[in-house]
C-alpha cells in the first residue's frame, strides 16, 4: 500500500502551508499529492506550481470538474501538465455536484453518468491523439452544421498511458469507474463498510474485461481519503474531524440530492445522517458536528496515538486499498508535517516492504 497526500483547497490552507506539505511528502518518499477544487482555487494552477517546486511526487487533480471544462480543454491540460512534470500528472474527473455545477458553472447536472462517460472517452480519444470526432448525447465534435473540422492534440503527453481516476459515490458510478477508470478517488471510505463498494467496481471490471479472472481489481488504484489526526485524545481527535464530516452529510448537496448523506445512510447511519443535515441546513453547523457519531468518523478516519493507528492501518490494506491517501488534521502546518512523519514510518513505501517468505 502507497502512502499519498492529499492537500485539498487553497484558503483551507495557505498556498504556502500546502507547498510545503507537498514538498515534505516528496522527500520522505509518498507516492502522490492530491489538490481539489470547488469555486475557490482551480487545482491546475497549484499542481504546476508543486510541480515546478517538487521533484518525484506524482501530481494528482482530485478533482478537475468535468463541468467546468471541455473534454478537449481537459485533455490539453493533461498533456501539458504531464509533459511539464515528466510524466508525473494523474488526471482526477468528477462531475461535482448540482449546486455547483448548475449555480457556478451554468452547466445542467442531468445524467451524470453518461455524461462521464462521454467524456472519459472524448479525452482519451485526445490524449492518444487521435483526431476526435464524436457523436453523443452530451458531446458532439467537430459540430455538423458550422465550420469544425476534427483536430487531433498537437502535443504528447509523457506518459504513454496517462491514468484516469474518477471520485464517485453511488453503486452504478462505482460500476462505470470500474469500467472506463484506471482508480477510484474515495472519501468516507470504511474497510468494514467497503464489500458492496468495491464489489460494485468488480463488476464494472469484468464487464469491461479488465483485472484478471481471479481478480477483476488487480492494476486498479484504490485512492481514499483518510483524515489523520495523531493526538493522545481520541475523542479530541474525532471531534477536529466532526466539522469535516458535517459538511459533506449535512450541506454537500441539497435535501434531496446529497450522495455523501445517502453514503452515511448505506453505512447504517441513517437516523444520525438526516439530523446532521437538518441541523446543517438550518445554519446549526456546531449542532451538526456534535450530531456525527464518533462511530462514523472512526470508522473512516485514523485517530490516537501512533501505536492506535498502527493497529488501524491494516483494515485499509486488508479491504484492498492499494493508495491510502493521508489527509493531515491539525492546527498548524508544523503538526501537519509531523502527521505527514508519523504515517511514512508506519506504512512503508512498497520498496521497502520486506517480501513475506
Amino acid at each position: 500500500m502507497r502512502l499519498a497526500v492529499n492537500l485539498g483547497y487553497m484558503g483551507l490552507s495557505s498556498s504556502d502551508d500546502m507547498l510545503a506539505l507537498a514538498g515534505e511528502a516528496d522527500r520522505l518518499g509518498y507516492d502522490s499529492a492530491w489538490v481539489a477544487e470547488a469555486y475557490g482555487s482551480d487545482a491546475v494552477t497549484f499542481l504546476s506550481w508543486i510541480g515546478a517546486r517538487t521533484e518525484r511526487i506524482a501530481l494528482g487533480s482530485a478533482v478537475m470538474q468535468i463541468p467546468a471544462r471541455t473534454p478537449a480543454m481537459t485533455a490539453m491540460t493533461a498533456a501539458t501538465l504531464d509533459h511539464l512534470s515528466g510524466g508525473r500528472f494523474r488526471l482526477g474527473l468528477g462531475v461535482s455536484g448540482p449546486q455547483v455545477s448548475e449555480g457556478w458553472h451554468g452547466v445542467r447536472f442531468g445524467k451524470p453518468l453518461g455524461r462521464t462517460r462521454e467524456y472519459v472517452e472524448v479525452v482519451r480519444k485526445a490524449l492518444a491523439r487521435e483526431r476526435v470526432e464524436y457523436a453523443g448525447e452530451h458531446f458532439t465534435l467537430p459540430l455538423p452544421d458550422g465550420p469544425g473540422k476534427a483536430l487531433k492534440l498537437t502535443i504528447r503527453p509523457t506518459q504513454e498511458h496517462l491514468p484516469i481516476y474518477l471520485a464517485a459515490v453511488g453503486p452504478k458510478n462505482l460500476e462505470l469507474t470500474g469500467e472506463i477508470a484506471d482508480g477510484w478517488l474515495a472519501i468516507f471510505f470504511s474497510p468494514e463498510h467497503s464489500g458492496d463498494i468495491l464489489e460494485s467496481i468488480a463488476t464494472g471490471r469484468r464487464a469491461a474485461g479488465r483485472g484478471s479472472e481471479a481478480d477483476p481489481l488487480e492494476g486498479f488504484d484504490i485512492v481514499p481519503t483518510v483524515p489523520v489526526v495523531v493526538t493522545d485524545d481520541v475523542e479530541a481527535g474525532a471531534q477536529a474531524v466532526a466539522a469535516y464530516s458535517a459538511l459533506y452529510i449535512g450541506g454537500m448537496g441539497s435535501r434531496e440530492k446529497n450522495f455523501y448523506n445517502q453514503l452515511a445512510c448505506r453505512m447504517g447511519f441513517e437516523d444520525e445522517a438526516a439530523r446532521i443535515q437538518e441541523l446543517f441546513l438550518a445554519g446549526q453547523h456546531r449542532d451538526a458536528a456534535a450530531a456525527v457519531p464518533f462511530e462514523f468518523i472512526d470508522s473512516t478516519s485514523l485517530l490516537g496515538p501512533p501505536d492506535r493507528i498502527a493497529s488501524r492501518i491494516g483494515r485499509y490494506a486488508d479491504a484492498g486499498v492499494t493508495t491510502l491517501g493521508v489527509s493531515p488534521f491539525a492546527l498548524t502546518v508544523e503538526e501537519r508535517l509531523d502527521t505527514l512523519r508519523v504515517m511514512s514510518e508506519l506504512v512503508p513505501s512498497p520498496a521497502e516492504e520486506v517480501p513475506t517468505p
